[in-house]
């Protein structure tokens, strides 16, 4: 995807592009505010997930928006901020803004999710409804900043929110992964993660790999030189955006090893997979990524669980309609003399009779 760097450099040459000591700064300015978290290890999906639902707010957002504000901040932009979002940057933005005393204004589709409004309202933040989709929601929000003189916060396209993001894929640095899988909607969380782990001593081999759904990937078209379209509504409504960001997509055209578009019958069954059999909750985003993991090859692969802030009607609707496919039974691994591992077939139960019990034990 190198190829197409030079083109995205063309367009937009004075943009500043966020560097791997940006990500570094993002992680000195967090670690006061937001507690690293956790890894799991799915053991029956064969991966390692990173637990992105467990975050404040329930998603990784907090993590841009908050580096956001405070690097505004630091060069002594106090304004009002406003920010466009289905839900999970919203909420981030309301936390960090109730965090630091500050005022936040946020702009949602009326679509979004009920549990997602109620978030942002709850951290006193001013809740608009507006639009149909992410792209008319975003239009009005920045009619209002001009208005009012706010500044507006991208979901995605912004330097500090990338910057943010990637202190995620610094946490992942110590469990050395081969495979990184990360959900894709404008391109925020997987410009950070990029950004911070191939620049990483030790991890620069590893690949990244990006998750969208099929009719809903507007980045791996944008990689591909093709016109945006309208997304079709999919369960994974965090990352159902028409156009990708166009600072993410000059990061991700040269860092970004591959994309995997799964189907919406694959997302469905895995989040309720997700939920019977790692007892982990996530959105339709959150269990995305692993989805495609299940078509990429790893030895040591972890899958970002970006989100876990899913409606309760549609999770009880999903647990109560999805019937997913049993596991694959494991194979047993045999430690020949090479000390090479064989993977062989668990053995079958004996089916020899039983011998009667003795005499003095049935007495």
């Amino acid at each position: 995807m190198a190829r197409d760097s030079l083109t995205m450099a063309a367009i937009e040459p004075d943009v500043r592009v966020p560097g791997f000591a940006d990500v570094l700064v993002a992680q000195a300015r967090l670690r006061a505010h937001l507690a690293p978290t956790p890894l799991h290890h799915a053991e029956r999906f064969g991966c390692w997930l990173k637990l992105e639902n467990l975050q404040r707010t329930g998603s990784y957002k907090v993590r841009g928006a908050l580096n956001a504000l405070l690097a505004a901040r630091e060069r002594g932009d106090r304004r009002a901020t406003i920010a466009a979002s289905a839900g999970n940057h919203a909420q981030g933005l309301a936390w960090a803004a109730h965090r630091l005393g500050a005022r936040a204004i946020t702009v949602m589709p009326r679509c979004a999710p009920a549990t997602k409004v109620a978030g942002v309202a709850h951290w006193g933040a001013t809740v608009r409804l507006h639009g149909d989709g992410y792209d008319e929601t975003k239009a009005f929000a920045a009619a209002l900043a001009a208005q009012h003189d706010w500044r507006l916060l991208p979901a995605f396209d912004d330097a500090d929110v990338i910057a943010g993001q990637g202190t995620v894929g610094l946490e992942l640095a110590a469990l050395v992964p081969d495979v990184v899988i990360v959900p894709i909607g404008g391109g925020g969380l997987a410009a950070g993660i990029a950004l911070a782990l191939k620049s990483l001593r030790g991890t620069r081999r590893l690949r990244v790999v990006g998750a969208q759904v099929e009719g809903v990937d507007a980045m791996a078209r944008a990689l591909r030189g093709e016109e945006a379209r309208d997304p079709l509504p999919t369960l994974a409504d965090g990352v159902r955006v028409k156009e990708a960001g166009r600072l993410t997509r000059r990061v991700l055209a040269n860092l970004l090893d591959d994309i995997v578009i799964v189907r919406e019958a694959e997302l469905r069954e895995t989040l309720v997979r997700l939920a019977l059999e790692e007892h982990v909750i996530a959105e339709g985003a959150g269990a995305l990524a692993l989805a495609a993991g299940r078509r990429v090859a790893g030895r040591r692969k972890c899958a970002i669980v970006s989100g876990g802030n899913v409606d309760a009607g549609v999770l009880a609707r999903l647990l109560a309609e999805e019937r997913p496919r049993p596991p694959r039974r494991p194979r047993r691994r045999r430690h020949d003399e090479t000390g090479d591992h064989t993977p062989r077939a668990a053995p079958a139960p004996s089916r020899a009779p039983l011998r009667p019990l003795p005499e003095e034990l049935t007495a």
